[in-house]
Order: C-alpha cells, then structure tokens, then sequence
C-alpha cells in the first residue's frame, strides 16, 4: 500500500515543502503527493506542474492529483495543513472523507493554537504539532518562490514518541527537507510565535519589510516591544525556553532578506477583507488578557490594523 500525504493549501509554505515532497516521489511506488489547491491556482499546476524557485535553483513539481474536490482523493495517512489560519476550521470539514481512525494531521500554520482547534473537530485523531521557517509566497498562478535563507519544518508530540511521525520524518528526510522530529514541541510552537507574532503585526501596522523596520531606530524599538509582550505571555503560559528568545528571535530576523514581507501584510495588501489578524495580533491581546499580561504595543497595533480591513 503506498503511503498518502495530502498537503492541503498551496502557498508559500505548502508550496514549497509539497513541491519538494511531489519532485521527489513523484514515480514513487511507496509515496504519493496529493494537492489540494483552488482557482486558478490548481489550474496551472494542473496543466504545467507546480513550478518551485528558490535561491539556488528552481524545479517543477508534479504531484499524483491536484484537485479542488476531496472525494477525488479518498481516504490519506497523512494530512499536512498549509493553509491561512482564518481557513482551518472550513478546511478540515471539507477534509473530513479524506479521514479515518488512522490518518494523522499536521497543522503547519501561522498561531499556536492549531491543535486544539482541530482535535475539537477530530477529536479521536492523532494531531501534532508543527512549524516552519521559511520565506515564501505564490509568486503568479503555478509558480511559488522561496526567497530567503532558510527552510526548516518542525513537528512532533510532548513527551511522546510515534511510530507514525517516525515514518513521516523518514519521507521527508529522503526528500531533503530540512525537518526536525521533536518531543518537545510546545515552546518550538512558541518559539516561532515569538518570531511570527511580532514580525508580522509590525511589517502590517507600519507596511514596511523587516528589513525596513530594522534599520528605523523607532520602527525597530516597537518590534522590541511586541517581541517582549509575546515573550512574557509564553513564559506566564509556563513555556519553557532553553534560550534567551527575544536575541535567539531578533538575530533571525536580521538574517531575513531586507525585502522581507509576513503572510498578514500580504493578507492587508490583497483587500478583500480575510487576513490572520484575529489569530495573530487578536490571539496575543486575548492571551495577554486572560494571563494579566499587559499588551499594550499589541493593541496599539491591533486597533490601527482593525481599521484597514
């Protein structure tokens, strides 16, 4: 029997770690990689493959099915979830003829509350927990580009080791995906929050790139400030950390490309009124609220961007 992986949600992110799993098996007899994607989107993929840039080279990718319609695809043994945040719930659901007892789901998704959310719709599977590095956007239909540094994929349990992510993080490493299998996922989840929380709703409230925002004194000491709320709701979630996390995340940001743009800005950019703003910048000021953990830099931010949806 091969072994199924739908990556649900093909861009940036699912773009780029599907495109690489589907180039890699796609004569596979063992793996076979399904898209679930939409639009116009599907439709070039579907007539000339999904075309993957990076820094070093670019490949087209042609997975076994690219389909917008779940009941093509039939019953998986794993699904990765690549979609915006403000889609999981609908996208799960639209899933659901794709799942049985044994298909295990990974969310690979901006926030860290993912988990739960799916676990309350699914609440008899196995779901881990998951993040990414990495700098990567649809660059036109059919075509997606990583254009920074780094592309690394985290996933796992706490305290918990499974034979099924075992497996997974097997396929992925034959694929030469940059993956680390944890049993300690919470603060990796934690750790990319951190990184993704400030960053993004800074790039959104002042539209500039990370690059931009950096090399303003003022712009960079308001990062600081977001990075520092988040920090001290982790640490009041009781997150353990093995590191000084506001230095760990801001030397990552340096290392990001000057142009560097976030998911949420991009989300402001498209105007038509769905972005990550709830369960981004919304998430720190409710987490911040229910944990008496001032935000103040958060809802400065929060109230602005509410007003460019």
């Amino acid at each position: 029997m091969k072994t199924k992986i739908v990556i649900a949600g093909i861009g940036g992110v699912g773009g780029y770690f599907g495109g690489t799993l589907a180039k890699k098996y796609e004569n596979s007899s063992e793996v076979e990689i399904i898209f679930l994607a939409r639009g116009e989107h599907l439709k070039m993929i579907r007539q000339n493959g999904l075309k993957v840039i990076t820094k070093k080279n670019e490949f087209i990718a042609k997975p076994f099915l690219a389909t917008d319609n779940v009941n093509e695809i039939g019953v998986d043994d794993y699904i990765l979830v690549c979609t915006k945040s403000y889609d999981l719930e609908k996208t799960i659901h639209q899933l659901k003829p794709c799942i049985n007892h044994s298909t295990v789901i990974i969310p690979f998704l901006n926030g860290v509350d993912s988990v739960e959310i799916i676990k309350s719709i699914l609440p008899n599977n196995l779901v881990a927990g998951g993040c990414v590095y990495i700098v990567s956007s649809i660059k036109e239909h059919g075509v997606v580009q990583n254009s920074g540094n780094i592309q690394t994929l985290y996933f796992g349990l706490d305290n918990n080791r499974n034979e099924k992510l075992e497996k997974l993080q097997t396929i992925f490493q034959e694929a030469k995906i940059e993956s680390t299998l944890s049993q300690n996922i919470i603060p990796l989840l934690w750790e990319k929050f951190l990184l993704i929380g400030a960053n993004s709703t800074a790039t959104s409230y002042f539209n500039n790139t990370t690059g931009e925002i950096l090399a303003n004194e003022q712009k960079a000491k308001f990062l600081f400030s977001l990075l520092n709320e988040v920090n001290a709701i982790a640490l009041a979630k009781g997150v353990s950390f093995n590191k000084d996390m506001i230095e760990v995340t801001t030397k990552k940001l340096k290392s990001f490309p000057f142009e560097t743009t976030s998911s949420l800005q991009r989300d402001f950019w498209k105007q038509d009124g769905k972005t990550e703003l709830e369960t981004i910048t919304g998430f720190v000021i409710k987490a911040g609220k229910l944990l008496n953990v001032p935000t103040p830099t958060f809802e400065i931010a929060y109230n602005h961007l509410l007003n460019q949806k």
